[in-house]
């Protein structure tokens, strides 16, 4: 299906989940009643309750040389000025005795989906909500272990970390400006709380908003074009930072870090699909990762990308 498909669907007020790609060329869409015919399971809840549990992953290290050699190809472009941000990922081998189902029954998660039997992710991170004409966005960047002496103020006030959450508050807001009038950013860097599997991590947000038409209902898919792939997971500039991105880390991100979303007839509410697993002929990998800047410490990074494989 085509994104100017949504555009008709919305048209006629008829709810749908969709499911795109980092790239936005692969876009699957299902009727909300006949998903349980297409084996898939999603749950977005805001408020979810956590419930504990014991499972958790056996990791491989990923190859350190791996990555610092796109570590350092990124710190080249980002001196030549291609790019000023690039969200570095690459997959990791895990074991666990769990299927697909069994994760996403165990995992907790604002968004959560189990695409048939070949992955599931559980993520923490909104990409759009449009409620009464208003589209919102949530963009995460800055990352920390919960457990860090002063955490909350470390990581708030790491000159590195600001200058990244800036540059993606401002692609986001250019994004938005895209599809919206009156952009405005109603919450600046503020924190909160992600349970990570046998640790907690503090994550850094932001809240951006936009006012549309009247008719956004009819232009769904119009919307979602225009400003996938998300900003939180790409960089700036987007388009040469994605041509980077292609380049550098040499594996198909495919569905991780593309976005997935309810349309109910009258919202819409969508997440950025990070907190990945996808099924191998040979088992599992986990594939996450963080930003790089021209200031980022290649160890810090690592242990970012590492931290950020659980299941919450």
């Amino acid at each position: 299906m085509r994104f100017k498909d949504l555009n008709s669907l919305g048209k006629k007020r008829e709810p749908f989940l969709f499911v795109s790609d980092f790239k936005g060329q692969n876009l699957e869409v299902f009727s909300l009643d006949k998903l349980q015919d297409a084996d898939i399971e999603f749950c977005i809840d805001k408020n979810y309750r956590y419930k504990a549990h014991n499972n958790f992953l056996d990791k491989s290290k990923s190859s350190f040389d791996n990555y610092k050699q796109k570590f350092n190809t990124i710190q080249e472009h980002i001196k030549n000025g291609d790019t000023y941000l690039l969200n570095l990922t690459q997959p990791t081998d895990v074991k666990t005795s769990l299927s697909l189902t069994e994760i996403y029954t165990y995992a907790n998660a604002h968004y959560k989906l189990r695409f048939k039997d070949k992955f599931v992710c559980f993520s923490p991170e909104s990409f759009i909500q449009i409620k009464e004409n208003k589209i919102h966005t949530y963009p995460m960047k800055g990352t920390i272990d919960a457990n860090i002496c002063d955490a909350k103020e470390k990581i708030l006030n790491n000159k590195k970390e600001m200058a990244e959450h800036i540059m993606v508050v401002d692609l986001l807001r250019n994004d938005l400006s895209i599809v919206s009038t009156n952009v405005t950013v109603d919450k600046f860097r503020y924190i909160q709380k992600i349970d990570a599997g046998d640790k907690e991590l503090l994550q850094v947000s932001s809240h951006i908003s936009g006012t549309l038409e009247d008719s956004w209902h009819d232009k769904i898919g119009d919307i979602l074009k225009a400003i996938l792939p998300a900003g939180s997971i790409s960089g700036t500039p987007k388009k040469k930072t994605i041509e980077i991105i292609q380049k550098v880390e040499n594996y198909n991100r495919g569905y991780f870090t593309g976005v997935f979303g309810v349309y109910d007839g009258d919202s819409l509410d969508s997440g950025v699909m990070i907190r990945f697993i996808e099924k191998q002929e040979d088992g599992y990998i986990y594939k996450s990762g963080g930003g790089i800047t021209c200031d980022s410490n290649i160890s810090e990074e690592y242990q970012e990308l590492q931290d950020k494989i659980y299941i919450p």
